[in-house]
């Protein structure tokens, strides 16, 4: 329901084989659990995968050093390094290409081979971040942030789908435990693929510190380094189809057509398909009311949501829609689609879609913008609402779920073996 905090999944035990041979118990080191985490999304992405990973991995190292022996783990194929706050982490790598690594870490499932295996520290628990789960018979957590291609294979390319349908089944039955970061995907997974309800626990993410309201002259220095002159709508998030921005560039026009003065800046890298994004842009007669940042610094992301007379998130389907209480933390009024997890994460504080129409966004807009009672309100709500969900608490959640492998660590092995 609307405004209904995300909590840990029902804990329990999966139904499991008995055990032949048990692997390595993941509990040593005074006595903390050995974690071996996936650092990859940190280290070669920048979009949401990303900012779970590192704020994943630095909450745990902060916060829960007394339950778990953290170490990272990635593949140094690109060069690049964590980034710097997760730099105190201990790491192990290996280096192989990044088409290589995906295909490897399929094929090593398929046959069952341990090339990662003697990679990992003997006695760990692995825990796979995105959706790429080497083979292993240690006791292993995945977290499954969406199950896009699934639901809209129309958004990724044909390889991507081909790859994570013959991928996504095997990793989600192989994995000793699974995190769902919203109760939508926990149900997308129990739908699809007929996963035991107790192997999932739902962990919300949280929001990072620095995400609060910016001083007035921060807010005039953002906009000045990044050329916005008029007051302004906003999205964040990677340029693709699925995040509809399309929709959103109709309802401009429509608030242009209306007299509004405002402005659309979109930042976020571009994705699949970024060029039909810019042609709709010209289609519209939108080529000076529409600002492309691209990806921008993450120290002027608070500043622009700060300075937002609105934020737009009117996406067909989201894992979870971090970019929402971040927008809220920040305090920007937020209009979003009620796709997926987004009623989850922004509660009772937004206004929705409905219908999804660019008739109906540019009307909750005007709503907004014409009244500032109402844009004051939604405000303080959001800020109520993105203070429901911290890192800290995912990440004790988090070792929650590795406690429950751990305990379960000769069945887990066996099953996984057995799979």
């Amino acid at each position: 329901m609307p405004g209904e905090l995300l909590m840990s999944g029902e804990s329990g035990p999966a139904r499991n084989a008995p055990l032949a041979t048990p692997p390595d118990r993941p509990l040593q080191r005074d006595g903390r659990l050995k974690v071996l985490l996936d650092a990859g999304p940190a280290v070669h992405q920048s979009a949401g995968l990303a900012r779970y990973t590192e704020s994943l991995a630095s909450a745990l190292w902060r916060h829960c050093r007394d339950a778990i022996d953290l170490n990272l783990f990635y593949n140094r194929h690109s060069g690049h390094r964590p980034p710097d706050s997760l730099s105190p982490v201990p790491a192990r790598t290996l280096t192989l290409g990044q088409y290589p690594w995906r295909l490897g870490v399929l094929a090593c499932q398929l046959l069952r081979a341990p090339i990662v295996e003697r990679r990992l520290e003997p006695g760990s628990i692995f825990h796979a971040t995105e959706h790429l789960l080497p083979w292993t018979a240690r006791p292993s957590v995945m977290t499954v942030h969406d199950l896009i291609f699934e639901r809209y294979p129309q958004h990724h390319t044909l390889a991507n789908r081909a790859f994570l349908r013959v991928a996504m089944p095997l990793f989600v039955r192989r994995a000793g435990a699974i995190i769902a970061v919203s109760r939508h995907t926990k149900q997308d997974i129990l739908e699809l693929y007929g996963t035991p309800p107790d192997k999932i626990h739902v962990v919300a993410e949280g929001i990072e510190e620095r995400f609060r309201p910016a001083r007035a002259e921060e807010v005039r220095r953002v906009m000045e380094s990044h050329s916005i002159r008029r007051p302004y709508l906003l999205m964040v998030g990677t340029l693709e189809p699925r995040k509809n921005h399309a929709l959103a560039f109709e309802a401009l026009a429509r608030l242009k057509a209306e007299g509004r003065p405002h402005c659309l800046v979109v930042v976020g890298s571009k994705g699949w398909l970024f060029d039909d994004v810019r042609k709709k842009v010209a289609l519209q007669g939108l080529a000076g009311d529409v600002i492309f940042a691209g990806r921008v610094p993450d120290t002027d992301l608070p500043a622009l949501y700060s300075g937002a007379c609105c934020f737009l998130m009117p996406s067909l389907y989201e894992g979870f829609g971090i970019p929402v209480l971040e927008a809220m933390a920040c305090g920007a009024p937020v209009v979003c689609s009620k796709a997926s997890s987004l009623p989850e994460v922004a509660g009772s504080a937004a206004r929705y879609l409905e219908p999804m129409t660019a008739e109906a966004l540019a009307e909750a807009v005007l709503q907004v913008l014409s009244n500032p009672q109402t844009s004051a309100q939604m405000r303080a709500e959001g800020l109520r609402q993105a203070a429901r969900f911290c890192w800290r608490d995912a990440a004790m959640r988090t070792v929650d779920v590795y406690r429950s492998v751990a305990g379960g660590a000769w069945e887990v092995g066996a099953r996984i073996a057995q799979s």
